[in-house]
């Protein structure tokens, strides 16, 4: 059997993605609800009951298997200048949100992290997901349009860096790095699901 190869990044790869995103209709109306809950009803994180509400809804949605969320949320809600620091894109705030210690053990949520950050402020802050990781590991391997290891893509500083890398080598500058993060997961998806099979 032939091995899948993707298709180089370019303008109209990402256009294609981005045009089969929107027929995707479970996720989009996920998104759309998530949209409406982070943005419109309940932009800041000033009561828990605002943020309980989005971690448990981006935690169903994501199934990111976090079982204790009334602890992450109330971790969440102690975080000095959270709206301020969400509204500035500050890198820093996506491990102050991911460590969290639940029953005297230190957990590391970094993907929900970079998901609750980026449903405040889509532009500033990309979402990790392992598919992300493995387009952004495969293409590397195939073009080096940046330096780096698997577990610099943990660091969300260096992830984002990595991202840009990406961007800019093959020329995407005109996408964002929300529709930059839709492409790279729906070619991940593919890409893996395919090798799968």
């Amino acid at each position: 059997m032939e091995k899948y190869l993707p298709p180089k990044p370019s303008v109209s790869e990402v256009n294609k993605h981005l045009k089969g995103w929107k027929k995707l209709e479970k996720y989009t109306s996920q998104e759309k609800a998530l949209n409406k809950l982070f943005l419109k009803l309940l932009p800041e994180n000033l009561e828990i009951s605002d943020i309980l509400l989005k971690t448990s809804c981006l935690n169903d949605f994501y199934s990111t298997n976090i079982f204790a969320i009334h602890h992450v949320a109330k971790h969440i809600w102690g975080i000095k200048d959270l709206d301020k620091r969400l509204k500035s894109g500050d890198i820093e705030l996506v491990r102050e949100l991911g460590e969290v210690t639940i029953g005297g053990k230190e957990k590391y949520f970094y993907s929900f992290a970079t998901k609750y950050c980026s449903h405040h402020n889509p532009i500033a802050f990309p979402i990790y997901d392992s598919y992300v990781e493995q387009v952004l590991l495969y293409f590397n391997k195939v073009d080096k349009f940046s330096v780096f290891k698997r577990k610099d893509l943990k660091n969300y500083r260096k992830f984002k860096g990595i991202l840009l890398d990406f961007q800019r080598f093959y020329k995407l500058e005109r996408f964002n790095l929300k529709e930059l993060d839709r492409y790279l997961w729906l070619l991940g998806k593919d890409i893996f699901q395919k090798s799968k099979n």
